[in-house]
C-alpha cells in the first residue's frame, strides 16, 4: 500500500470522577513524547493460550448462512479488572442445511469459547465451566448488566436462536432467555443495548438478516451462492427492560417495526447531542437506517434525511460495521462505516445531518480493492489523534486480504500505516467480526479478530514511544449501572476528547467498556466532565495519568 493522507476529526465531551483505580501497569509520567512514534502490532495467540477457530459448518463455503462468520467481545465477566474474550462459533447443522455438508461431522462440535484473562499475558478457556456452550449456529454477542446487579450479562445471538445468559456472580451463566422474555425467531445478528427511555435500566435492540430458505438453489456457479437480495428482508426487534429481570416486546409500539432491512452491523449513541441515545442499523443492499430517539419510547427513521440511508452514489450498499466516534474534537459523534466496497467516514454537521467525507480524503479509495468488515477507531499510539484499523476478507468465496491502519496526522489528515505495523497486518486472512480491548492493561488497545473457517488472530499492541492514557470505567447509580449511553470529555493540554459509553458497535461485535483515551505528551488530565443518562453533570479536577479510573455516578441505587 502507499502512504496516503487522508482527512478525518479527533474526539470529545464532558465528565467526571470519584474513585481512581489504577491498572496493573501504570506508566511514569514523561515530560514529552520521543519520537517517532510507531504502531505497531504482533500475532499473540500462540503465546497467550487463545486458540480459537472458526466453522462455517460445511466442507467448503456454499450459502449465505456460512459466509456471514461470527463476531467476538471483550467483557469482565468476573470483576477482575481484566477483560476476558468471548468467541461466538457456527457448527455443521442438518446436511440439509449445507450445499456441500461435511462427509464426517466432527465428535464434538464446533462451538463459542470464552477465555478468562489470567492477567499474566495468558488466557484460559473456561467455556464448559461458564455454561458458554450453547447448541445454536452463533453469529454476533453484547454484553449488558441488564438487571444492575453488579455482574455483566451476556447476550449470543445466531440463526435461528438468541439466548441471554445472565451472570450468577461465580464465573457461571445461566440462560434465562425464556425466562426474561426475549424471544427471537428468524436470524438473529448484530445486536446493542441502550437505556431509549432513561430509566435506568438497559433496553435491547436486536437486528435481523433475512429470511433464508437453505434449500434456495437458484443460482450461477460462479457466483458461488445466493446473495442477501435472493431473500426476503427482516424487520429488527426492540424489546424495553421492565427493571425487574424481564423484557416486554416493543417492536411495534415503537416504530422501529415498520421497517423491513437486512441487518448486518448495530450501534446506538446520541448523534444529535439530544441527550437520548439514537439507532443506528448498517444494512446488507439495502438502505441504511437511522432510528431518532422522540423522548417518548418511540423512534422516527430520518436515516435518508440525514444522509447516512445510502453511499456516495446513493447506492444502497453491502454495509457492515458502524462506529461513532468524534473524529473531530467538535463534541459531536461522526459515523464510520465499513463496507463491501467503498467505507464511509459520515461527518457530523450538527444539524441532524452528516456529509460523506470518505471520497474527498481518500479514505473510501484506499478501501475500494478490499471488503471491510470488523473496525475499530481508537487512539491506537496514543498521542491524542484517533486511528482506525479495519479487517478486510473475501465477500462470497474465501479470499484471505491483507488489512488496513490508518493512522491520525492532525489537522485533519491521516497517513496508511499499515505496512510499517508489523507483518501481522499483511498475513491475508478472510476476516470477519473484531473486536478492541487493552487486555494486558499496559495503556495500549489491543484486537482479536475472527478469520472465516480459520484460526482467529489476537492482535497484541506493541506499539513505541506512545503517549500517555487514561481509561474510564463507569459505574452508573441512577443511570444503568454499566453508564451505557453517559458521555465522558477529557480536557488535557488545551484539547478536549469526547467518547460515548456503547455496548455494540462494529461488526458483531463488543468492545472493552472502559473508555480509551490517548493524551500524547500530557502529564495530566486537567478536567474530567461526564454526562450521565440520568441527567447527572458530574465533574473531577485534576487527575493523574496512564492508569484506569472508575468514575461513580453520584448518588445511590434505589431498588426499583
Amino acid at each position: 500500500m502507499n502512504y496516503r493522507f487522508l482527512l478525518l476529526f479527533g474526539a470529545v465531551s464532558v465528565a467526571a470522577a470519584q474513585t481512581v483505580a489504577p491498572s496493573p501497569a501504570t506508566v511514569a509520567p514523561k515530560a514529552q513524547l520521543a519520537s517517532p512514534q510507531v504502531i505497531r502490532f504482533e500475532d499473540a495467540s500462540n503465546k497467550t493460550g487463545i486458540n480459537f477457530t472458526h466453522s462455517f459448518g460445511s466442507r467448503q463455503l456454499g450459502s449465505l448462512l456460512e459466509g456471514t462468520g461470527a463476531g467476538c467481545i471483550w467483557f469482565d465477566y468476573n470483576n477482575s479488572g481484566l477483560e476476558s474474550l468471548y468467541v461466538v462459533n457456527g457448527r455443521p447443522l442438518d446436511d440439509s442445511m449445507h450445499p456441500y455438508p461435511l462427509a464426517v461431522k466432527p465428535d464434538t462440535p464446533p462451538h463459542n469459547h470464552l477465555y478468562r484473562n489470567d492477567g499474566n499475558g495468558h488466557f484460559t478457556d473456561v467455556t464448559e465451566q461458564a455454561g458458554l456452550n450453547p447448541d445454536m449456529y452463533g453469529m454476533a454477542v453484547t454484553a449488558a448488566d441488564y438487571d444492575n446487579d453488579g455482574f455483566v450479562d451476556l447476550l449470543v445471538t445466531g440463526y435461528g436462536k438468541t439466548i441471554l445468559y445472565h451472570n450468577d456472580g461465580n464465573g457461571h451463566f445461566t440462560d434465562v432467555t425464556k425466562k426474561a422474555g426475549i424471544n427471537v425467531d428468524g436470524w438473529a445478528i448484530s445486536s446493542t443495548w441502550l437505556d431509549y427511555d432513561k430509566d435506568g435500566c438497559v433496553d435491547l435492540f436486536v437486528g435481523r438478516y433475512v429470511k433464508f430458505d437453505p434449500k434456495y438453489r437458484a443460482f450461477y456457479a460462479a457466483d458461488n451462492y445466493p446473495g442477501p437480495l435472493d431473500y426476503e428482508g427482516e424487520t429488527n426487534k426492540l424489546y424495553h427492560n421492565n427493571c425487574d429481570g424481564t423484557f416486554t416486546d416493543v417492536t411495534d409500539k415503537s416504530g422501529v417495526g415498520a421497517y423491513v432491512g437486512r441487518t448486518m452491523g448495530v450501534t446506538a449513541a446520541d448523534f444529535d447531542n439530544d441527550g437520548w441515545d439514537d439507532i443506528y442499523v448498517a444494512n446488507d443492499r439495502t438502505e441504511n437506517f437511522l432510528f431518532h430517539n422522540k423522548h417518548d419510547g418511540t423512534f422516527e427513521e430520518i436515516a435518508n434525511d440525514t444522509g447516512t440511508a445510502f453511499g456516495q452514489n446513493g447506492e444502497s450498499t453491502s454495509s457492515m460495521g458502524p462506529v461513532f466516534a468524534d473524529f473531530e474534537g467538535r463534541g459531536v459523534l461522526d459515523l464510520w462505516v465499513t463496507d463491501g466496497h467503498y467505507n464511509r467516514l459520515l461527518h457530523n454537521t450538527g444539524k441532524q445531518g452528516f456529509e460523506d467525507m470518505g471520497a474527498s480524503n481518500g479514505v473510501s479509495q484506499t478501501n475500494a480493492q478490499y471488503v471491510s468488515w470488523g473496525s475499530g477507531v481508537y487512539d491506537f499510539d496514543n498521542d491524542g489523534l484517533l486511528d482506525i484499523l479495519i479487517f478486510h476478507g473475501g465477500l462470497i468465496h474465501l479470499i484471505p486480504q491483507e488489512h488496513t491502519l490508518f493512522r491520525g496526522l492532525g489537522n485533519g489528515k491521516f497517513a496508511d500505516v499499515s505496512q510499517q505495523a508489523g507483518p501481522v497486518m499483511s498475513e491475508r486472512t478472510t476476516s470477519r467480526g473484531a473486536c478492541f480491548a487493552d487486555y494486558d492493561n499496559d495503556g495500549k488497545v489491543d484486537a482479536f479478530v475472527v478469520n472465516l473457517g480459520a484460526r482467529g488472530t489476537l492482535l497484541h499492541n506493541v506499539s513505541t514511544n506512545t503517549g500517555h492514557w487514561i481509561g474510564i470505567k463507569l459505574v452508573g447509580t441512577k443511570s444503568n449501572r454499566d453508564g451505557i449511553g453517559a458521555r465522558v470529555e477529557v480536557f488535557a493540554a488545551g484539547k478536549r476528547q469526547t467518547a460515548e459509553r456503547v455496548a455494540g458497535s462494529g461488526y458483531l461485535s463488543q468492545d472493552d467498556g472502559r473508555l480509551h483515551f490517548g493524551l500524547g505528551a500530557a502529564t495530566t488530565v486537567d478536567k474530567l466532565l461526564i454526562h450521565w443518562p440520568s441527567g447527572i453533570e458530574q465533574t473531577l479536577g485534576a487527575q493523574q495519568v496512564d492508569r484506569v479510573l472508575t468514575v461513580q455516578e453520584p448518588g445511590e441505587r434505589k431498588p426499583k
